[in-house]
């Protein structure tokens, strides 16, 4: 029997959804329907015709199905349109410090986009005495009396003792969140701030899931349905009632974990080309770059992928003054619910005339269409020009009419006194522009360097300004094959991820293991098989923030198949590739789940000469998994390993003594886990928290350890 997993992308325009073979990691099928905004059940709707298309037209037996996970738009969506329930907010701390807590807590509305708001009101509770069961129920009463919804509950330090959280919540029948279940770290408003946004979605969310979860069980579908989160993990349906916040940016995390899945990348720039914006992110040594949320210029604590987005694409609309093209887009062929001039046949553009409009009641009256007999009217497109200048490939999901696209550039040429492929450079030019204004920044600010960087496309749109964009800033570029349902695959195949985050002041070795287990059971308690994990501990010094995370699969790996695997001259050449030379790359020693190879660069700058040995490690399937600009390798045994680092650790603190040189950063590769220990900068928080993993491994023969020279 089949193992199939179903993944399904809510875009702007398009829901897309995708059936993939579990052990083959074999694409079956894919289907796309409109996005159902305007649905009374929203983008549920569409989901829902999604996944009945895709079943029905691969004739997939309902047993078959292992998982059905999702990304969604619901969270961002009921912020954008002001869709959110009136939050009521319980402050609570001791009774010195109440003006400065209210002041804090008590956040009033919350401006989300023009005239509309999140409401909120606020009742104080005094926690320097005892609360009772009377005293809540009272404060809660007169915050429904005041229209509240939903409710949060806030308390200063509470994310070190929850008891008071918990005990207000433990009364409330209204649906609720507490500061401390989104974040461990300090910062009262903020905490605040982001509970009040999760909580006024949580009617709508809970609404979702409960409408996707009764119409999957009614199909007879039994398997796990998860939700892609924005930090690129999967959760489960549960978690999505409990926090949808962790779903904003859940679109473009899907298309970014299908980029890493189809494509060995370690530095670059991911650029998912949808019909109306472009994503872009960041991915530094084989992992996309994070930061906090800001959610309508309101900063949260909430962590998901960077991607900036850009207001062009494949779609979008050109702009012109009457004489000269001005800009292209915001708005897009969809939204003005126009056909492509290049999707047209030729015949039907004959004797068109530019007319200007305003795609929806409001937008200037500055966008180009091309009118024909009729009262037909066809749209010229960034998709147009790249077909126009024969740059789509035959065989792509953006190839249009040659003819028609040109016919298209040339009625607008002649408007602007152009030739159609100078008007086509022109737009694409516009386009690519934009994108840039964006990608540059970025790279400078997570400092890759620009000789390193491959621009890897996605979406439907990938085609037309990827490798147009590339070739001007004189980059390499990929496109994946089936770039236009990355996404799906990305949802499809995306790992459970956990993160935990708490503010403390110089971390002992048992609060990084206590933060450690404490991910890792959040890990396995949402779907992670326990030998798939991989985990990380960081520490933030400039803010006192200890940070923890694990991700692993939920069930076997899509590709899981032996021919899906690599073999060494397979994984040498990657590792080639990967660090940019063609000789002197050598695998330091084979393990059973990864492959290790380094490389020495010699560089002679006046009379100095350095020397350095970059490192590499990627899994069975070529994902690469950990990149070290200059290390030294040990393996054996875990007790083996465990004393060459105690005698390491032993040697660096001499030295250290006299140069005041930092601890080495220090990873550990065990059975299918690498565990990073680099952030702790304390020789015994290290020794300490690397003894207690390794003297777990009761099971495992071989490890290995990678310590930063």
């Amino acid at each position: 029997m089949r193992r199939i997993r179903i993944g399904i992308d809510v875009g702007g325009t398009f829901t897309k959804a995708v059936a993939v073979e579990t052990f083959e990691g074999k694409i079956l099928a894919s289907v796309m329907v409109p996005t159902t905004h305007v649905s009374e059940r929203g983008v549920a709707d569409g989901i829902l015709v999604a996944l009945s298309k895709l079943v029905a037209d691969s004739k997939i037996e309902n047993s078959e199905i292992e998982l059905i996970s999702h990304s969604t738009t619901q969270a961002v969506n009921a912020l954008l349109e002001g869709d959110t329930a009136k939050v009521g907010i319980i402050g609570m701390g001791v009774g010195l410090e109440k003006h400065s807590i209210i002041k804090r807590t008590n956040i009033g509305d919350i401006p989300l986009a023009p005239n509309k708001y999140l409401k909120t009101c606020y009742h104080f509770l005094d926690t320097s005495r005892y609360i009772n069961a009377r005293d809540v129920i009272d404060a809660i009463g007169r915050l429904r009396d005041e229209g509240a919804e939903v409710l949060t509950v806030s308390e200063a330090y509470g994310v070190d003792d929850p008891s008071n959280e918990l005990f207000v919540i433990g009364h409330s029948e209204l649906p609720n969140t507490a500061g401390h279940e989104l974040s461990g770290i300090y910062g009262l408003e903020i905490r605040t701030l982001t509970a009040a946004i999760n909580a006024s979605i949580l009617p709508r969310a809970i609404s979702t899931a409960k409408f996707v979860e009764s119409a999957v069980r009614s199909k007879k579908i039994s398997s796990p349905i998860m939700i892609i989160k924005g930090d690129g993990g999967i959760t489960d349906i549960s978690t999505f009632k409990r926090k949808p916040i962790f779903t904003v940016l859940s679109g473009p995390a899907a298309s970014v974990a299908g980029a890493l899945l189809h494509l060995r990348i370690l530095n670059g720039v991911f650029i998912e080309v949808g019909g109306t914006s472009t994503n872009i992110c960041i991915i530094k040594d084989g992992k996309p770059e994070m930061r906090y949320v800001t959610i309508m210029q309101h900063p949260t604590c909430i962590r998901s992928l960077d991607v900036r987005v850009a207001g062009v694409a494949g779609g979008s609309l050109i702009r012109w003054s009457g004489k000269r093209i001005t800009d292209i887009g915001p708005r897009s062929a969809h939204i003005a619910g126009l056909p492509y001039s290049c999707f047209a046949d030729p015949s039907d553009l004959e004797g068109g005339q530019i007319k200007t409009f305003a795609p929806r009641t409001g937008d200037p009256m500055d966008y180009l269409a091309i009118e024909v007999g009729g009262g037909r009217i066809f749209a010229i497109t960034t998709t147009c020009a790249a077909n126009a200048i024969g740059a789509v490939p035959t065989s792509d999901y953006a190839y249009g009419n040659h003819k028609a696209a040109r016919l298209a550039m040339s009625i607008l040429g002649k408007r602007i006194n152009c030739s159609p492929d100078e008007t086509a450079r022109i737009i694409l030019d516009k386009s690519s522009k934009k994108i840039n204004e964006l990608m540059e920044p970025m790279i400078k600010e997570y400092e890759l360097k620009k000789d390193q960087v491959v621009v890897i496309g996605g979406g439907g749109g990938a085609s037309v300004l990827v490798p147009y964009l590339a070739r001007k800033q004189g980059l390499r570029y990929k496109i994946p094959d089936s770039a236009e349902i990355i996404s799906c695959i990305g949802v499809a195949a995306a790992l459970v991820y956990e993160e935990r985050e708490k503010t403390i002041n110089n971390p002992s070795a048992e609060d990084v293991s206590s933060l450690m287990q404490e991910v890792k059971e959040a890990a396995v308690a949402r779907g992670a098989l326990p030998e798939s994990l991989s985990m990380q501990s960081t520490y933030i010094t400039e803010r006192s923030v200890l940070r923890a995370t694990a991700s692993g699969n939920i069930s076997l790996d899509i590709g899981a198949s032996k021919t899906r695997e690599i073999d060494e001259e397979e994984a040498k050449v990657l590792a080639c590739e990967l660090f940019g030379i063609s000789e002197g790359v050598s695998r330091i020693f084979h393990m059973q789940n990864y492959h290790v190879f380094a490389c020495e660069i010699n560089k002679k700058k006046l009379f100095l000469r350095s020397r350095k040995r970059p490192l590499l490690v990627f899994d069975r399937y070529g994902r690469v998994r950990l990149s070290v600009d200059n290390a030294t390798v040990f393996n054996g045994t875990p007790k083996e390993v465990l004393e060459k680092l105690r005698s390491l650790l032993m040697e660096s603190e001499g030295r250290a003594e006299k140069s005041d040189a930092l601890a080495p950063q220090i990873h550990i590769l065990a059975g299918s886990k690498i565990m990073d220990f680099s952030s702790l900068t304390a020789r015994d928080q290290i020794l300490k928290a690397i003894t207690d993993e390794l003297q777990a491994a009761t099971t495992i023969q071989e490890v290995a350890a990678v310590v930063h020279v």
